[in-house]
C-alpha cells in the first residue's frame, strides 16, 4: 500500500526540483521577464563569428516580432503578404527544427515600410502561447497549446492608425492584457473607441475592459509594478494618457500624469524602483523621456514628474533599460546614453554604429543590441563608455534579443539565430 502522505511530498519535492531546474529558462514576452530586458546568464560571448552559432534558420517569411521562450520551445511570428496574413512558428531550441507552424489570414492593408504583418511579439506560459495580429480591419488575440492545438480565439475591431499597428500582449496572473488605441486625426478619427483590454488567460473571456481616449496609438506593452506593502499594477504609457498605473484586476485607473508624454509612444515602460520611465516622439526622433513617481492613497493619487530629458537621451523607437542606478538610452538616430537613473544625469553618450529600433537586453553586465541594420552591438553596462564588440547578423532587423537556457536568440528579419552556451 502507498504512504499518501510520502507519495505527497514526493511529488511536491519534485514539483520544487522542476521549478527551480526550470529558473530561467523562460523569456516570456516582449524583453523578457515583465519586460525589463534583464537577464542572470553567464554563457553569452561578447564576440563570435557565424561558425560560433548553435544554428542559423531561414524562416518562411519576414517579420519583426522578437522571439519568446519556454522550456524546450522558441515561438516567433513570420508575415505572408500574398496572401495577407501571419504565422506562429514552434521551434526545437536545441537544433532550431520547426515543430509545428499556424498560418492566420488577414486583411490586406497598407502600413509604414518599416512595419509589417508580424511586428507584435507573443506572449507565452506554462500552458499556452498568445499570438496577436492587428491590421485596420481586425485585431485577432489567439491561444494555443505548446503543441500549435487551437484553444480559444477572439476577435476585435482593427485599429485606426497611419502608420500600422504592432502592439504586444502581456500577461498578469489569470490575463492575458492589451492596448486597443486609436488615431483621433481624420474623418475616421472619432468613431472608433480606445481601450485597454484583459481577457481570461483560459477561455478569452473579457474580464475588463477600460475606456481610453483617442490621440495616437500607442505601441507599447504594459508590464507590472509591485510595491512593497501595496497591490500590484499594471504600467501603461500613451500619448493620450501619459504614464498610468491601473488595478489589474478590475482596470480602474489607479493615477496617471497624462503630461508625461507629449506625443506618440512606441517605446515600453520601465521601472526603477519607484520611478516609471517613459519616452514619446515622431519623425523618426525621440522627443521627450519622462521619469515618474506613481500617486498612492497617502497622496491624493497625485502622480509626479521626477524629472524629463530631450533630445539624443530620449529615445522613440527602443526600450530604455535600468540597471544598478543607471538608465541606459538607444536613440533612434544612433545615440546610445547612460544617466543615473534617480536624477537623469547625463553621464556619458556616444554613437557607436547604426541607427536603432531594437531595444537593448543586460546580460553579465553587458547591453546587447541590434541595430537596423542587422549588427549587434555589445557595451559595458557602466558609467564609463565602452563599446567591446559588433557582431554582424547578415540582414537587417528590428528586433530584440531574447535569451533563456543559457543562450541568446536573435531574429533578422528572415531568419532565427541561437548562440551561446549549453542549455542550463
Amino acid at each position: 500500500m502507498i504512504n499518501v502522505t510520502k507519495g505527497w511530498r514526493l511529488s511536491l519535492f519534485l514539483a520544487i526540483l522542476l521549478a527551480c531546474t526550470a529558473k530561467g529558462q523562460e523569456w516570456t514576452r516582449f524583453r523578457g521577464p515583465n519586460g525589463q530586458g534583464i537577464s542572470d546568464a553567464k554563457t553569452i560571448p561578447v564576440k563570435w563569428t557565424e561558425e560560433d552559432y548553435n544554428w542559423k534558420v531561414k524562416l518562411p517569411a519576414g517579420g519583426h516580432g522578437s522571439p519568446v521562450i519556454w522550456n524546450d520551445k522558441v515561438f516567433v511570428t513570420c508575415e505572408t503578404p500574398e496572401p495577407a496574413g501571419g504565422i506562429l512558428m514552434a521551434l526545437n531550441v536545441s537544433d532550431g527544427g520547426v515543430l509545428w507552424h499556424k498560418q492566420y489570414k488577414l486583411t490586406r492593408y497598407r502600413f509604414h515600410g518599416d512595419n509589417s504583418y508580424a511586428t507584435s511579439t507573443p506572449v507565452v506560459d506554462a500552458e499556452r502561447v498568445y499570438v496577436l495580429w492587428q491590421t485596420s480591419d481586425e485585431v485577432i488575440l489567439a491561444a494555443l497549446d505548446h503543441e500549435g492545438r487551437p484553444i480559444w480565439q477572439r476577435d476585435f475591431p482593427g485599429i485606426y492608425c497611419r502608420f500600422g499597428p504592432g502592439t504586444s500582449p502581456a500577461l498578469f496572473d489569470d490575463l492575458v492584457v492589451f492596448s486597443h488605441e486609436h488615431w483621433t486625426g481624420g474623418p475616421e478619427g472619432g468613431k472608433h473607441e480606445s481601450s485597454w483590454i484583459a481577457l481570461d488567460r483560459e477561455t478569452g473571456r473579457t474580464r475588463w475592459r477600460t475606456k481610453r481616449n483617442n490621440a495616437e496609438i500607442s505601441y507599447s506593452t504594459p508590464c507590472v509594478y509591485r510595491p512593497d506593502g501595496r497591490e500590484p499594477q499594471l504600467i501603461f504609457t500613451s500619448w493620450a494618457h501619459g504614464i498610468s498605473g491601473v488595478d489589474p484586476h478590475t482596470g480602474k485607473v489607479i493615477w496617471e500624469l497624462d503630461s508625461a508624454l507629449p506625443a506618440r509612444v512606441v517605446s515600453s515602460p520601465v521601472i526603477a524602483g519607484d520611478l516609471f520611465i517613459g519616452t514619446c516622439g515622431k519623425g523618426g526622433a525621440g522627443i521627450q523621456l519622462s521619469a515618474v513617481r506613481p500617486g498612492y492613497e497617502d497622496n491624493d493619487g497625485q502622480a509626479t514628474l521626477a524629472y524629463k530629458r530631450t533630445g539624443k537621451t530620449a529615445p522613440y523607437v527602443p526600450t530604455s533599460l535600468t540597471k544598478d542606478g543607471l538608465l541606459f538610452t538607444f536613440h533612434d538616430r544612433g545615440d546610445v546614453s547612460c544617466l543615473r537613473v534617480e536624477t537623469g544625469e547625463v553621464l556619458w553618450s556616444e554613437r557607436p554604429g547604426g541607427r536603432f529600433y531594437g531595444s537593448p537586453v543586460w546580460v553579465n553586465g553587458l547591453l546587447y543590441c541590434i541595430n537596423r541594420k542587422g549588427n549587434l552591438l555589445v557595451l559595458k553596462a557602466a558609467p564609463v563608455y565602452e563599446l567591446l564588440a559588433v557582431n554582424p547578423l547578415g540582414e537587417k532587423s528590428h528586433a530584440t534579443p531574447a535569451v533563456a537556457g543559457g543562450r541568446m536568440y536573435l531574429r533578422t528579419y528572415s531568419h532565427l539565430i541561437s548562440i551561446g552556451g549549453m542549455i542550463e
